[in-house]
């Protein structure tokens, strides 16, 4: 049983990191590059779409990291278990606090209605998501120090 949660919870880690990974180093770079109206919608779009996906992978990440780590609290990485659990809360905390409300703006935001500082809002968005993803690489990073 717990060799299914250790490599359940290190795929699903893995791969919201790589999504999260080429929102910042793909994605944002092509609707950046795209004409004001055309990259701001799709900004938009991208909010609504990974906005409603990521919570529950986010907080999904968390409560399998917890599972790990409570049924894994006597064997060998236990620490590092716990660590990356810390970690990943640490990414969900930032994200309803900083990320999320930003988002739940920027996906409403139409070239009829958005605010007059919409880039300045985005360009805040990616710092807080620079440092999110960070975050994320090291969870990661350590569930599969756990698994060595």
């Amino acid at each position: 049983m717990l060799s299914a949660v250790e490599v359940v919870t290190t795929v699903v880690v893995g791969v919201m990191v790589g999504v999260e990974f080429s929102v910042v180093f793909v994605m944002n770079r092509i609707l950046n590059a795209l004409p004001e109206d055309s990259g701001q919608l799709g900004h938009a779009h991208g909010g609504r779409i990974l906005g409603a996906l990521m919570s529950f992978w986010y907080v999904g990440s968390l409560v399998l990291s917890a599972i790990w780590a409570i049924a894994g609290w006597h064997h060998h990485g236990a620490g590092l278990v716990v660590t990356a659990a810390g970690l990943l809360l640490v990414s969900v905390v930032m994200s309803v606090l900083l990320l999320v409300p930003i988002n739940n703006r920027n996906k409403t935001w139409t070239p009829g209605n958005r605010p007059a500082d919409w880039k300045e809002q985005l360009r805040r968005w990616e710092r807080y998501h620079y440092v999110r993803v960070a975050v994320i690489i090291a969870a990661f990073t350590l569930l599969v120090a756990a698994l060595a």
